[in-house]
């Protein structure tokens, strides 16, 4: 947490104070922004959404009401039932877990993490995802290249989500 790497003061209402100044700031910044996706995003959420054999899960380094607010901003937060978040615990190859604990009580059913899928767009995500025996499809949306994110051996390396066909065809092929 960025209180320890940092050695600041951590009773709550100094944590209080942190974060509503983090959520401003953020707010702030993503005004400036534009609402563009990455390429198939919206897409591929869609068709998720609508299948009953995908159950789409948010897991992320932020905490819940930053998260939100991102996603909000690119209207994406609709999208996810349930995740984990990074108020979940300190490292990110912990929070897999919580995600799967989540999704088995919000869906009544147990996720076997062999059948699961880690979409992201670092080498942290592909870890993360193999932390947990899930499969992992890499992303170049963010600033790592196909090659880069390849190199940590994903089970897939995309350039983004615009091919749907394929995209599916390496979700269903498991």
């Amino acid at each position: 947490m960025v209180a320890s790497k940092f050695d600041l003061e951590t009773h709550d209402d100094a944590r209080h104070r942190y974060y509503e100044a983090y959520f401003e700031a953020l707010e702030e910044e993503l005004k400036l922004r534009p609402n563009i996706r990455h390429q198939g995003v919206l897409e591929r959420l869609l068709e998720g959404h609508e299948r009953e054999d995908v159950a789409q899960g948010l897991l992320t380094g932020n905490v819940p009401r930053g998260a939100q607010i991102k996603l909000e901003h690119y209207e994406l937060w609709h999208f996810f039932e349930f995740g984990a978040f990074g108020d979940d615990g300190e490292v990110r190859n912990d929070l897999g877990p919580h995600a799967l604990r989540r999704a088995a009580e919000h869906h009544g059913v147990e996720f076997d993490p062999a059948h699961t899928f880690v979409i992201g767009d670092t080498p942290h995500d592909i870890n993360c995802g193999k932390a947990i025996g899930a499969k992992t499809i890499a992303l170049a949306t963010g600033k790592y290249s196909v090659e880069e994110l390849a190199a940590h051996e994903p089970t897939a390396a995309l350039p983004d989500l615009s091919d749907g066909p394929g995209f599916w065809r390496l979700i269903d092929a498991d």
